[in-house]
């Protein structure tokens, strides 16, 4: 994730303190000296990465936007250190450091006769570590002034070049030789002052040495001498191997020539059949040709459409539905003594049910076929779709209220035509249900929409279309139920008054969006989609009245709506800009963000996982997080086996996250799966469990 605005030169996390620095002594221009670069601060324990970082780790990487004329040359790396963890050793920086960049500035550039200073541009990524591994990015500026001296930072960027490791030829005799698993070095021309000192070895290239060994050196007069044991992994051969060997604090860079060259690498290591083909599903989300989905045997597709028939019927009962609930209540009342009326209208509203869970699940195998990877609720991870679900569920609950009637701001023809067609009413009223029930997932849902990933066009469909008919089901049967009916009072008063009632779950849910939209936008674009609702209830209130009102009101009420939507419309899509270079940890809490690769770190350590897939806009992710994930109890067996608590958050667009859900066989939120070594993951419902959770954690 990434921190930093347009004009900052610095990034602070809970980790490091990072700072865009530049040393211009003469100004910017043709053939003067120019060098940037990025401090880095670590705090105590942690670190980052050398170009080569060793067993583990990625080395830092610095991105430029300079203006025209300008060139950024490699990083000048410092000596690292040999950072030892267990039994592995990573090459990296401790405390503070420096990381250098020269800067070419060429005839091109220009930068105008009145402009006094030039602003450079970098983003820069990095991996920071201590026991566990965050990667972190930022984004800078900084102004330099083009006549004036740069040199606030002259003593790091001195202090920086004094770390440099120094160029050195090597001596007559001096090469390399490749025998019995080792690298065995012979350098002449160092100095003097070195003989008989025990030196590091850095190897630049990765994967080619034993990082955690020690080398076994000695002096033979001026002539160094050492064996440096090969990785079981190596690939790559060099000619010439480059070195870099260190003593107190100083470095020489050298590049011997292998000698006989290098021996064929080591044929890798045949993997099963489960792990290659889950790794090439990896490669396939990372936007790689996916392979061609196959249809599912017979029995195990007609198990998938009975999960999404039985996951739409239990849909009903989520309370993302509950608002059109209240729609259904109404229309069941407005139609009770008309048999034929209710009939058509339960078939009308399966048909938008259906119809609407096809079009969805149609996009997002489109989606996902152009290489986007996309899941179940995706388009709630818009800004602009949870927006425009706010105002639709605004303009309903006024219309709920008493507000207006959508047949009197109607030209007379059409509301003539919407009231000798309801049918249209129940239609709507199915695709208003699948734009609120998409947040939620259903028990036997996750496993059979999981499975659509996989299938051929037809068959998945087929699976959204079970899910819409499972959704629209009970309503079909009370339509189409003549006892149901009949148990229905009848029309009159008490119908304006559960509709005025009804109104406010609309309002709930539109709280509720706003919340969802802060999660994605922030404070500043929940406030102005708050201010857009309050002229949409507005300019709706004004096309209710009448004479000299509406002619004057309503179209400055319109006018004002349109001029806040262009002013302020960018604020509710504009993505929220990262607090910190990665998700933290709250202390109050034992949950840690999810990233790629940790569950398998911690694993790999021997400790536990349980991993919480969730999203603000999820209403079942947040239900169980106040209740089963809050559990005391639960807590506590967490804490006793010593489970690392993971929380992966899919409220925005996360394609790793995406692609960890595939590997689950899941393609939306909520999912809870509990990683322990050595065993098979355990998924468990979405509709979580506290006896289930306890008792999987006693298993441990």
């Amino acid at each position: 994730m990434k921190q930093g605005g347009a004009q900052s030169a610095s990034v602070r996390t809970e980790h490091v303190q990072a700072e865009l620095v530049a040393q211009a002594p003469d100004g910017v221009g043709p053939g003067r000296p120019l060098w940037l670069g990025l401090s880095i601060t670590h705090a105590p324990g942690w670190h980052t990465y050398w170009k080569n970082a060793g067993d583990s780790g990625l080395p830092t990487r610095l991105e430029w936007k300079l203006p025209p004329g300008m060139d950024a040359g490699e990083i000048a790396w410092p000596v690292p250190r040999r950072i030892r963890i267990g039994t592995l050793a990573n090459y990296g920086y401790e405390g503070q450091v420096l990381l250098p960049v020269p800067v070419a500035v060429s005839g091109a550039f220009a930068p105008g006769p009145l402009a006094k200073e030039v602003t450079v541009r970098l983003q820069a990524s990095w991996l920071v570590c201590r026991q566990e591994c965050i990667p972190e990015e930022g984004e800078f500026a900084l102004q330099i002034p083009i006549q004036g001296t740069t040199a606030l930072h002259a003593t790091q960027f001195e202090a920086a070049a004094q770390a440099q490791p120094r160029p050195l030829a090597p001596g007559a005799g001096s090469g390399a030789q490749v025998e019995d698993g080792a690298l065995a070095l012979r350098l002449t021309g160092l100095p003097a002052a070195l003989r008989g000192q025990a030196l590091e070895v850095f190897a630049e290239t990765a994967d080619m040495i034993e990082t955690a060994a020690d080398p076994s050196q000695q002096w033979r007069g001026d002539t160094w001498v050492a064996r440096l044991p090969l990785s079981p992994q190596r690939s790559a051969g060099p000619d010439p191997v480059p070195l870099v060997l260190a003593h107190g604090g100083q470095g020489w860079r050298v590049e011997l020539p292998v000698q006989g060259g290098w021996p064929q690498a080591a044929a890798m290591a045949q993997v099963s059949p489960a792990l290659e083909a889950a790794l090439r599903a990896n490669a396939a989300g990372a936007g790689t040709a996916a392979l061609a989905p196959t249809p599912a045997p017979m029995g195990l597709w007609l198990a998938a459409l009975g999960g999404a028939l039985l996951g739409g019927l239990i849909l009903n009962l989520m309370p993302c539905v509950f608002p059109v609930l209240a729609i259904k209540v109404v229309g069941f009342a407005r139609h009770a003594q008309d048999r034929r009326a209710h009939r058509i209208g339960g078939l009308a509203y399966t048909a938008g049910v259906v119809l609407s869970f096809l079009l969805l699940g149609a996009a997002m195998l489109a989606l996902r076929a152009a290489g986007d990877a996309v899941g179940w609720g995706f388009q709630l991870q818009s800004p602009a779709v949870v927006a425009l679900l706010a105002a639709l569920f605004t303009v309903i609950g006024l219309n709920l209220a008493g507000v207006f009637e959508f047949g009197a701001m109607l030209p007379s023809r059409l509301a003539g035509l919407q009231a000798r067609h309801p049918v249209a009413d129940a239609f709507l009223t199915g695709v208003l249900a699948v734009a609120v029930a998409s947040p939620c997932t259903a028990p036997f849902m996750g496993a059979s929409l999981g499975l659509t990933a996989t299938l051929p066009g037809a068959q998945a469909l087929s699976i959204f279309a079970a899910l819409g008919l499972g959704l629209a089901l009970p309503y079909l049967l009370a339509s189409w139920l003549p006892g149901f009916a009949r148990a229905l009072p009848r029309p009159g008063a008490w119908m304006q008054t559960l509709r005025r009632l009804m109104a406010f779950p609309m309002f709930a849910t539109v709280v509720w969006l706003v919340w969802v939209l802060g999660q994605q936008s922030g404070i500043d674009g929940a406030a102005a989609l708050l201010a857009l609702l309050v002229a949409l209830a507005m300019a709706v209130w004004t096309l209710t009245l009448r004479g000299r009102g509406r002619a004057v009101l309503a179209p400055l009420s319109i006018v004002a709506c349109a001029w806040l939507a262009w002013a302020w419309g960018p604020k509710v899509v504009e993505p929220l800009p990262a607090a910190g270079a990665a998700p933290m940890a709250d202390a109050a809490t034992p949950w840690r963000p999810w990233q790629a690769g940790l569950p398998e770190q911690l694993l790999a350590r021997g400790q536990p996982v349980f991993v919480d897939y969730t999203a603000a806009w999820c209403v079942t992710c947040q239900y169980n997080k106040k209740t089963t994930l809050s559990d005391a109890e639960v807590l506590r067996g967490f804490a006793a086996k010593n489970v690392a608590l993971l929380r992966a958050d899919w409220t925005r667009r996360d394609p790793a996250i995406t692609a960890a859900l595939a590997q689950l066989g899941r393609s939306g939120v909520p999912v809870y799966v509990l990683h322990a070594p050595g065993r098979a993951p355990v998924v468990f419902s979405e509709i979580l469990s506290s006896d289930a959770l306890r008792a999987a954690i006693d298993s441990l």
